[in-house]
């Protein structure tokens, strides 16, 4: 039996705010509570799990796992219980166990298959016992909804049933609730389901204020979408954009599903190739893996072909992805420039000047563009109140005439890049640049000083792009990615399917074109991690 985490995790607050009062970096010995936590989402042996039971934790052992959950959850790896590693420990979260499953050592594959699935696709459900506090038609609405989630992208349909036997059952508990895995009362665990092999029952617990399309409290549908990825047979994933992270983010207005999440329900069901009636091509599947031959450019494309620097790059809060140049703006597609581009960004985004320094999406759906000392907000293709402000006012310690920006998606934080200096900004925070920044663009190992643009793309890689090339970042090893063809690359061959550009480079940096004797295909076709 667990013990009741809602002291535990107090106690964690209460060394937060002491370690944070001392040095924020600075060591904590080994404590019963981090223990716990460790054993119970198995970093540790299930032997620690019982603080009194007399089992003492080696000093490697407990290094090793905290260096697992640190590298786990997007943060610095320093095999010590320092405060950033406190404070993710006290977050509520997913009560499933965060190493059970098996992945994939490829950025494209950072998602976790439990190794079971259904054998059927057609699954039924039933609420059998509703929340307290909520009205049971509101509560079956998002439920519904959250199993939406998982068949917009697969063939997978959820049918709910009140009598006879079902494939999911779902229940809103308190405390022991006859599993051997008791909940612990408001924050801590939200909830936990089972894989398939083990009936894919969910379990929320009734203690947590489970609120509907608000704000405050926990909203039921992102928790139950991530429960519901469970009983289909998806582990927690290590890319914290993703719904299967296993930390409870607060209410996302704007939610979608991210690609890793997309290819892990897909690797269990396929993509889909039914519509809602049961019938032709669905149209929620990812692109395959292997990349089209891209479209020859039009004569519009040409100039950005012919100079292929950038001055800003960024996804938009439906997944489309702009490159900005001077006053003009392309749409990318996964491996071209859409028809119809370049247009004025004063057209697509009215008010907005041209010669963007930066911009990126936040998780509020809201875009931001930087340039020089200003900074715009916009929601959609709307300026979002009254714009332009200084960058020192709404962004501090931030400095002006920046290179890039972007939300990197190993810890949800925003990084602004400059000269040879980056910062990180955390707006929850006060201050919300720490002391120890800027830090040297070195820190990310190959990449290089002066970039241009910076992008955490769909496919779920961090991008940085100077001049005419473009690097391939590995958030797990910190490095710039290792692949065949090398990075950098030429841009105008792999992003924007510029016809007749060289595909690589030599080890001088000098562009290395196709040999006369190659099919056209044979670049365009090779079979990549991530296409690009």
């Amino acid at each position: 039996m667990v013990q009741n985490r809602t002291d535990w995790m107090f106690a964690i607050g209460v060394a937060l705010v002491a370690i944070s009062a001392y040095v924020i970096a600075s060591p904590v010995s080994p404590t019963p509570q981090a223990e716990l936590y460790l054993s119970q989402f198995g970093y540790l042996s299930p032997k620690y799990r019982n603080p009194t039971s007399g089992n003492l934790v080696d000093q490697d052992t407990w290094e090793k796992a905290i260096m697992e959950f640190q590298s786990f959850a997007g943060l610095n790896v320093t095999g010590e219980l320092d405060g950033e590693t406190l404070e993710l420990m006290s977050l509520p979260r997913c009560g499933v166990k965060d190493k059970v499953g098996f992945g994939s050592d490829t950025r494209s594959k950072r998602y976790a298959l439990q190794g079971s699935r259904w054998k059927v696709k057609d699954l039924t459900y039933r609420i059998s016992k509703y929340p307290r506090r909520l009205d049971r038609l509101a509560v079956d609405k998002e439920i519904a909804k959250a199993f939406g989630v998982w068949s917009e992208y697969t063939d997978l349909r959820f049918t709910p049933k009140k009598t006879g036997a079902v494939h999911i059952d779902i229940r809103f508990e308190e405390n022991e609730h006859g599993d051997g895995d008791p909940f612990d009362g408001p924050g801590g665990t939200l909830a936990h389901a089972y894989f398939p092999v083990y009936g894919g029952d969910a379990h929320f617990d009734d203690a947590e204020q489970w609120t509907i399309d608000k704000p405050r409290g926990t909203n039921l549908f992102q928790v139950a979408a991530h429960e519901f990825g469970h009983s289909l047979g998806l582990s927690h994933s290590d890319v914290r954009s993703a719904l299967m992270a296993p930390f409870y983010r607060g209410y996302d207005p704007v939610f979608r599903l991210d690609s890793d999440d997309v290819q892990g329900i897909q690797a269990l069901y396929g993509p889909k190739t039914r519509n809602a009636a049961g019938g032709g091509a669905g149209g929620g599947s990812l692109p395959p893996t292997r990349s089209p031959k891209p479209k020859a450019p039009t004569e519009l494309d040409s100039e950005l072909c012919a100079s292929p620097k950038i001055d800003a790059v960024f996804n938009t809060a439906d997944g489309s992805t702009y490159a900005f140049k001077g006053d003009k703006y392309y749409k990318l597609t996964e491996n071209a420039i859409a028809e119809g581009y370049p247009k004025k960004i004063s057209d697509g985004w009215p008010g907005l000047p041209g010669n963007i320094d930066a911009a990126f999406t936040y998780k509020n759906g809201k875009t931001y563009f930087f340039q020089g000392t200003k900074y715009w907000r916009y929601q959609g293709r709307q300026v979002d109140g009254e714009y332009p402000k200084e960058i020192s006012e709404g962004f501090t310690g931030v400095p002006d005439h920046l290179d890039a920006a972007m939300v990197w998606g190993g810890n949800g934080k925003i990084y602004f890049y400059k000269g040879s200096k980056f910062w990180r900004f955390d707006p929850l925070k006060r201050p919300p640049v720490k002391s120890t920044y800027p830090k040297p663009i070195s820190n990310w190992e190959g990449v290089p000083n002066n970039i241009d643009a910076a992008l955490q793309y769909t496919n779920g890689y961090t991008y940085f792009f100077k001049d005419d090339k473009y690097y391939r970042f590995n958030d797990r090893t910190f490095t710039v990615d290792q692949s065949d063809p090398s990075f950098p690359r030429p841009t105008a061959h792999w992003w924007y399917g510029c016809k007749n550009t060289p595909s690589t480079f030599n080890t001088l940096g000098n562009v290395r074109l196709q040999k006369s004797d190659e099919h056209p295909d044979d670049i365009t076709n090779l079979i990549l991690d991530a296409g690009k």
